[in-house]
């Protein structure tokens, strides 16, 4: 326990205002960059992830591929992963980013291709009635409809990059992985408890906007599940009725 006249610092508390205070710019710093290399690799993820799972649901003979590589890159170990790009991109942001990017896909990918086969056939039938050729459907049809499993993708994928960005501290690019791997290190416990405590905020913050977005881009889905509650016109269902059906 801090005694009045030693400081939560000196004491090497879990929970310290005076790191806080005294660390500002060290922690902004890091979750700036922590922010940074997250949105820069969902962003070029799903970039990369779009075309591959539109070529696996273009060519069937493609789909067995694709996921089984997203898979494997899925599996192998972070360290081993940056190990491995250290030597071709050497000691910059480059590693953790393409690192995040890489164990993104497997994710991404398999949602849009869910997301794709959960758009109706007959929506698919009148849209090629009216006209549609196959890119115009995809952009002004499909995708649209296939948002929210995207997103639903995209949100899981954040969350697991805000955590796997942490990682980076082994190369000196994990946001607030340095201050977690440099807490740990010199047992300093306020630095790893406020880092740790910074990803989770984040991860939160990130999963809260996604969804956001994800209702403000989907109304109708919204409007669909509000249809589904609304109670029957003539009131509740008699109970015999009920019975009967």
């Amino acid at each position: 326990m801090t005694t009045g006249t030693e400081s939560c610092l000196s004491a090497n508390d879990w929970i310290c205002a005076e790191y806080v205070r005294t660390r500002g710019p060290e922690l902004t710093d890091a979750t700036v960059q922590h922010i940074w290399i997250t949105l820069t690799s969902v962003g070029v993820a799903l970039l990369v992830a779009l075309p591959l799972a539109l070529v696996a649901r273009r060519w069937r003979a493609a789909a067995g591929p694709v996921l089984g590589l997203t898979t494997v890159l899925y599996t192998v170990p972070s360290l081993a992963m940056f190990a491995l790009l250290l030597p071709l991109l050497g000691l910059s942001p480059a590693v953790v980013v393409t690192g995040l990017v890489l164990y993104s896909l497997t994710l991404l990918v398999r949602n849009i291709l869910a997301g794709l086969a959960s758009v109706p056939e007959e929506t698919r039938e009148a849209a090629r009635g009216m006209g549609y050729g196959p890119a115009r459907m995809l952009v002004s049809v499909e995708l649209p409809l296939a948002l929210p499993g995207v997103l639903a993708g995209v949100r899981i994928a954040t969350v697991s990059t805000v955590s796997l960005t942490t990682v980076g501290s082994i190369v000196g690019y994990g946001g607030l992985g340095n201050l977690i791997y440099s807490g740990m290190d010199s047992f300093f416990k306020a630095e790893v408890l406020t880092a740790s405590v910074l990803c989770v905020v984040l991860a939160v913050l990130f999963d809260v906007a996604l969804l956001g977005l994800q209702r403000l881009l989907t109304p109708w889905a919204r409007a669909g599940r509000a249809a589904r509650r609304r109670p029957f016109p003539g009131g509740p269902l008699p109970r015999r009725l009920g019975r009967a059906a």
